[in-house]
């Protein structure tokens, strides 16, 4: 197993990272080792894998580029190419179902881009790129535009869903995947809370519901999704911070175990892992705890494949910090392992014992 962690590399943004910093994982215990800087890369922020895990591809922060690269059956990579997303400041990616094209979120354009995979791992044309469109929400500063920053496919690769936290909406877009086109699908997209800002969102594995970590109110709303039309209902929303945190924070990530039992979000300023359980019955969530990560800015986090730990990437100490995670409760405990690397704002896993 090997890990992946991208890492913001310009000073203009205070960042102190180096590139991608390739880890083997020991699946036992958490602990990583590391094994390979790939350098010489600006601000390799957000990633993704090809579903047959032999090739990473990650978008450049605050430039307008996304890159390929080799996986080699150590783990190492090696740069395939480089090309425009179409837009400024990529911040996601997602691959469709069959690993044809790579979905792109330009955060500072506003835009969805689609670029297509060519056989040997490298990115190709650009094939499709739609602006985001509606009213901007009222945050002065943060919501001046629209502001996409998110585009995974949900559970059966019909559609793409964008969480946009300048036009307080998450869209949804029917994907064609014989050429790789996107349009709206019938219901469009859900409004969220004036303000909300909503960031990331996640799938539960059973249940008809999604997850959507709202940025700028801290907030975790509960869907209901329809398969059939790609529409969102809102179910619930309830705060990712205890009712004693008065201060400044922002959410970040969300993440829903492999159970469906738990769902973890991350809070920048009251620096912490939320945890709520998930009721089995009707999908709505409960508040458990929050988890200080033991730095700043937890702009990330990442489960291991087996679920064991629980990986918070500390953006502004330098580190990440591994817990182990209790099966039942879905409670965290520091495992004492911190790793130093600069800037680390995303992490990815692979299971190379398949490779061929």
């Amino acid at each position: 197993m090997y890990a992946y962690v991208g890492c913001r590399t310009t000073r203009e943004r205070n960042a102190r990272g180096d590139g991608i910093n390739v880890y083997k994982v020991d699946q036992a215990t958490g602990s990583l080792a590391h094994i390979q800087l790939a350098d010489g890369l600006t601000n390799p922020s957000f990633l993704t894998l090809s579903h047959n895990q032999n090739f990473l591809y990650c978008v450049h922060g605050d430039r307008e580029e996304a890159s390929a690269f080799a996986i080699d059956q150590n783990g190492a990579l090696s740069l395939l190419n480089t090309v425009k997303t179409g837009g400024l400041n990529p911040v996601h990616l997602a691959i469709d179902p069959e690993n044809r094209f790579l979905m792109v979120s330009n955060h500072s354009s506003g835009s969805l881009a689609v670029i297509a995979i060519q056989t040997d791992g490298k990115l190709g044309e650009l094939v499709q790129c739609t602006m985001m469109e509606g009213p901007i929400g009222p945050h002065r500063i943060e919501q001046n535009s629209a502001k996409p920053h998110f585009n995974p496919f949900d559970p059966s690769g019909r559609f793409i869903i964008v969480p946009d936290k300048g036009l307080d909406r998450i869209f949804s877009f029917e994907f064609d995947s014989t050429d790789g086109t996107f349009k709206p699908a019938r219901v469009p997209y859900v409004v969220s809370r004036e303000g909300a800002g909503p960031r990331h969102i996640a799938f539960h594995p059973t249940l008809p519901r999604a997850y959507a970590i709202n940025e700028l109110d801290s907030t975790v709303t509960t869907y209901e999704f329809d398969d059939a039309t790609g529409g969102l209902t809102a179910l619930q929303v309830l705060s990712s911070l205890p009712e004693s945190f008065v201060g400044t924070s922002r959410a970040a990530e969300i993440e829903v175990d492999k159970a469906g039992l738990f769902l973890y979000a991350s809070n920048r300023g009251y620096d912490s892992i939320a945890l709520f359980s998930i009721n089995q019955q009707n999908g709505l969530l409960s508040f458990i705890e929050a988890f200080p990560t033991g730095g700043r800015t937890p702009r990330f986090f990442a489960l291991s494949p087996s679920g064991q730990f629980l990986y918070a990437a500390n953006e502004d100490t330098d580190t990440i910090v591994t817990f182990s995670v209790d099966p039942a409760t879905g409670r965290l405990s520091l495992t004492g392992q911190i790793v130093e690397t600069g800037s680390p704002v995303c992490m990815v896993f692979a299971d190379r014992r398949d490779f061929a």
